[in-house]
């Protein structure tokens, strides 16, 4: 089973299509997980706790 479905394939058996809606997505989850890393390091400077 294929993880990306390509614009020429006519499969459909795969988890992600290689369109701008899944590229924009993944990378907002992406910068969103980073995001709240840097937040709860931050906090754990901040509050003295490592």
């Amino acid at each position: 089973m294929p993880i990306v479905k390509d614009k020429d394939s006519d499969r459909e058996d795969y988890l992600l299509q290689d369109d701008n809606k899944t590229i924009f997505t993944a990378t907002f989850v992406i910068v969103a997980l980073i995001i709240l890393v840097i937040a709860v390091i931050v906090s754990g400077l901040y509050f003295e706790w490592f």
